[in-house]
């Protein structure tokens, strides 16, 4: 697979759901109507009132939202005028007592406009005969009506073209259904037409009030509505029946019509009997006749009756429509045909299909109703399960009913994968969409979850990667509404906005408590998932694109085994009311001053995942989790930034984005690694993070977001079983290593047998979705994500992607030439760093002095630069920060392990490298993120480097405004400049 040639818009093929196949439907309306009629016709027919407003009360009253309009004309000059000035879809032309004047008009017109519709309406009963006899002849005319003192006509006749015109295209894109009526009559299709038209459209209006999701939905569903087709002969009838076989839902004949050009008497029920031989399951058949002698012919095919001359005529076309076409409630019937229950909706015929005897199976099984009665709910990719199935498919009623059963459930999850959905507890262990357990917004770590779900189910990643899966945990999220009901509810505004110890703060949230609806929403949910939890912040702001927080908030694991599920319940509920006060927290606080935002503005959602992994030895942690970033600041070789990184460790992700000892790898050169072996011995991961399942009882409020995990060795995920494609062993005899955990050297985290064997094809999945969410949200992005590589459902391992978070640079073009700055005015120069612009106002610089740096003493180090930090909070002013190791790390044997909240004000941070204290430029994910979404500068200048440079003397020749034991202030006479050229990770500071 060439992931270079993959492009989002070649794979991102959006599902189709009925709301889209809705969409679609009826491409082609009559807007514009042009009516040709006399004064006097006009007259007959408006009588009062105006005839537009007659045509929009029909279409009001079926609710269609847009009726055509209407253009009288009263001569053919008129109407001539009228067609060289304006666009028609249709054109009626009106005889009444004069017939030769408007044949000719209707002759003109055709030869003007050979490809808009035209039809005749006839004004005189008395002039049927006339024209039933010289149809053929007037081959110029698509069809006669005859006026019969309903406007309804009008409407049929608008309809019956426009599905003449719809019908090929809806049926193939939303396989609507077809009623094909096959009458001569004028008289009695002119009867006929506006009945059937408005039964179906009101029968379908009633359907669609019980489910539609809003008014615009029930516009779209009507369009689902079934197609009626009109003929007059056995050909063109044979000719609709073969075209549309899959899609009739019942043909409505009369007896005698023409075939092979002259009356029949047979053609009815020849037609019938074709109808029946051509179609591999029964459908609804109806003989309609004068003489009522034919109804023993009718039963001889299978096929209802109706007699033309009863008094009843509309209402017994009302009854076959309900009984047989499945408008009315679904009858399930014995084997005797006897009704046993009736199903009002959709619902209740779920509920009641799981109970009904076998018999009721069989009998509508065999006359494939249950495909007919959805398929006029518009529920069509359900109808098109059922519709192929037959009862000799299946061995007995029982498996009938149980594949009935799946195909629901199948259709419920096909329509709902990759949305978000309201709560419903057999949703909630899903991992095909995202459930809402209270309104509001998702927040920014749920829209990104969110965003990756819609994302997954709609690109085939079983075709682009069919050795794994790609998948999202199974996540619900409490939607931002929820904080504002539970701040209101609990009165909490005053205190928690006015107080500035979040102590106390906290212990409000604490105190307080959630409303009855979704303390028993968590309680159902907790009755379904017995997995570990995480419990994650969701801010308005976190993870944006305008202005991305990360790690600002907290994030709880819970290892959700306690016995007693009201502790769980109590675990859980802690976990969320801490999420929700973390808003207050010292950290938040300093990222609302430096992003000047108000802190009132901030809203928190609540995302709860299912934590990936299993249980070794009361440990739960997953094989492998990681970060990919789409743009590399540290690039080495031939990599390019474009080809991005990714961090990876065993165990919960948080040893990642700690910034802790991981590998790193590029997806697209992985077996590229350029550390001397003694190099990555001595940096690989010693240990891991896992969830302490022995630990059931713990405090969240004490111990905070650590309370239920626990720092194990490397050496217990080996006795675990866990390291086989993880680590590598050192053989000492030829200091070398080799691929797995054989042997008793040391154990060397690389992931050898993923990376570089090709175990799972992490790299190349990586590297692709790097690519295609670049692409999707129009910057480079982040992921986290998770492995888990024991076998799924479907016998292969699991990528779970976690978080999506954008990385944003500003692109502003800045030239960083080193030759054009005297080399005495040089303070720092820096090849490898991100940033980007242009920096002039800055006087301050704190630093650790080499001289007195302990790697053993960095906490300290950490508190000093904190005490520092504030005092240019106070001020309002920024700061040059530079120092060893890497900046935010969580071990602090690597870096200084500040957090983001203890350097807020540096506008600048410079990594050093030490003799003994060297670079290797892994950044925890959240503070890295939080350095490039403000654009702070961040370089790195490797110990002894041969282009890159710091004048540690020039800081020592400047005026110290404050030192501790570990750390200076000082303080240059004139601004600084700082030069970031972005592109080419440059970076200048001169005097």
């Amino acid at each position: 697979m060439d992931i270079e040639q993959i492009s989002l818009a070649s794979i991102y093929k959006k599902r189709k759901t009925d709301r889209d196949i809705f969409q679609e439907l009826m491409p082609t309306k009559v807007k514009e109507v042009l009516l040709v009629a006399t004064l006097y016709d006009s007259y007959s027919i408006v009588r009062e009132g105006q005839f537009s407003d007659k045509i929009f009360g029909e279409y009001l009253q079926l609710n269609l939202y847009a009726a055509p309009r209407f253009t009288s004309v009263h001569s053919k000059k008129d109407a001539i005028i009228a067609l060289n000035h304006l666009d028609f879809d249709l054109v009626i032309v009106m005889a009444g007592v004069d017939k030769d004047t408007p044949v000719k008009t209707a002759q003109s017109i055709r030869e003007m406009r050979s490809s808009v519709p035209l039809l005749l309406l006839v004004n005189n009963n008395s002039d049927l005969r006339y024209f039933q006899k010289e149809r053929r002849k007037l081959d110029f005319i698509d069809r006669i009506f005859v006026w019969n003192g309903n406007s309804n006509v009008f409407m049929a006749m608008i309809k019956y073209i426009e599905d003449l015109k719809n019908v090929a295209r809806d049926t193939q894109n939303g396989s609507v259904r077809v009623i094909l009526l096959v009458e001569d009559s004028i008289q009695y299709y002119s009867r006929y037409l506006p009945m059937l038209f408005t039964t179906v459209m009101t029968q379908t209006q009633m359907l669609v009030e019980e489910d539609a999701k809003d008014e615009l939905h029930k516009i779209l569903r009507m369009r689902a509505r079934p197609k009626v087709i009109l003929v007059d002969n056995y050909e063109d009838a044979v000719k609709i029946i073969n075209s549309y076989r899959r899609y009739m839902l019942c043909v409505i004949s009369d007896v005698k019509f023409e075939k092979d050009g002259v009356d029949n008497e047979d053609a009815g029920i020849e037609l019938l009997n074709f109808t029946k031989q051509t179609r591999k399951f029964p459908i609804p058949l109806l003989l309609q006749s004068h003489d009522i002698t034919n109804a023993q012919r009718a039963k001889s095919v299978g096929a209802d009756f109706i007699n033309k001359n009863s008094e009843s005529l509309s209402m017994d076309i009302l009854n076959f429509l309900y009984r047989r076409l499945g408008f009315g409630n679904f009858v399930f019937k014995g084997l005797d045909g006897l009704p046993i229950t009736e199903a009002v909706n959709i619902s209740e015929f779920q509920e009641k299909l799981k109970v009904v005897p076998a018999g009721a199976l069989q009998y509508h099984g065999s006359r494939n109703s249950f495909s007919t009665w959805l398929m006029a709910r518009g529920e069509i990719n359900l109808a098109e399960m059922l519709m192929p199935v037959q009862t000799s498919d299946f061995d007995s009623p029982e498996e009938l009913r149980q594949f009935c059963l799946d195909a629901f459930k199948k259709v419920r999850f096909e329509k709902l994968k990759g949305t978000i959905v309201n709560f419903d507890p057999e949703f909630v262990s899903a991992s095909r969409f995202i459930v809402r357990m209270a309104k509001g917004s998702l927040g920014g770590k749920g829209r990104g979850i969110a965003f990756i779900c819609n994302f997954i189910e709609n690109i085939d990643f079983k075709k682009l990667m069919p050795e794994m899966n790609i998948r999202i945990p199974s996540t619900s999220v409490i939607g931002a509404l929820e904080f504002d009901k539970f701040v209101e509810m609990n009165n909490l505004y005053d205190d928690i906005y006015s107080l500035n110890d979040y102590n106390v703060i906290r212990k409000h949230f604490l105190e307080s408590e959630f409303d009855s609806k979704i303390r028993k929403r968590l309680m159902d949910y907790l009755q379904i998932i017995k997995r570990p939890l995480a419990v994650r912040s969701s801010g308005l702001f976190e993870d944006s694109l305008l202005q991305p927080f990360s790690g600002v908030y907290a994030t709880y694991l819970i290892p959700n085994n306690h016995e007693d599920i009201e502790v769980r319940y109590q675990q859980l509920e802690t976990a969320i009311k801490l999420v929700y006060s973390s808003i207050f927290t010292e950290s938040a606080q300093a990222y609302f001053d430096a992003v000047n935002y108000k802190i009132e503005e901030e809203k928190m959602a609540v995302v709860i995942q299912e934590v990936i992994g299993h249980e070794y030895n009361e440990k739960y942690y997953p094989t492998l989790s990681g970060v990919a970033q789409s743009h590399n600041y540290y690039p080495i070789s031939y990599m390019e930034p474009e080809d991005g990184f990714s961090v990876a460790a065993v165990g919960l992700g948080m040893y990642v984005v700690g910034g802790e000892n991981s590998f790193r790898f590029c997806p697209k050169y992985p077996h590229l690694n350029a550390s001397a072996l003694k190099d990555q011995l001595r940096d690989t991961q010693k240990q891991f993070y896992a969830i302490d399942l022995s630990m059931k009882d713990f405090d969240l409020i004490s111990d905070g977001e650590d309370a239920a995990i626990k720092k194990y060795r490397i050496k217990e995920a080996e006795l675990d079983g866990t390291l086989e494609h993880s680590a590598s062993t050192y053989i000492m005899e030829n200091d070398d290593v080799i691929p797995g955990v054989h042997g008793s050297g040391p154990k060397l985290i690389d992931f050898a047998n993923i990376l570089k064997y090709n175990h799972l094809p992490l790299a190349d999945a990586l590297q692709m979705l790097l690519k295609l969410f670049k692409e999707a949200m129009g910057s480079p992005v982040e992921i986290e994500y998770s492995i888990d590589l024991e076998p799924a459902e479907n016998g292969k391992p699991t990528l779970y992607l976690l978080q999506i978070k954008p990385l944003i640079r500003i692109e502003e073009r800045v030239e960083v030439d080193i030759t054009s700055v005297p080399e005495d005015k040089v303070f720092m120069y820096a090849e490898r760093g991100m940033g980007n612009g242009k920096i002039e106002d800055i006087r301050d610089v704190v630093f650790v002095d080499p001289d007195k740096f302990d790697k053993m003493k960095t906490k300290q180090m950490a508190s000093e630069i904190s005490k520092i930090n504030s005092e240019f909070e106070a001020q309002g002013k920024d700061y040059i920060l530079i120092g060893p190791g890497r900046w935010g790390s969580r071990d602090p044997f690597t870096g200084i392990p500040v957090l983001w909240a203890h350097i807020s004000r540096a506008k600048i941070i410079v990594e050093i490298g030490l003799r003994d204290y060297p670079l290797d430029a892994s950044l925890g994910s959240h503070f890295f993120h939080n350095v490039t979404s403000m654009n702070v500068g961040y370089f790195s200048v490797p110990y002894n480097s041969r282009a890159s440079k710091i004048k540690m003397e020039a800081l020592r020749q400047q005026k110290v405004v404050t030192e501790t034991e570990f750390i200076k202030h000082v303080e240059f006479n004139k601004p600084l400049s700082v030069l970031m050229n972005g592109r080419e990770r440059k970076a200048l500071i001169h005097c």
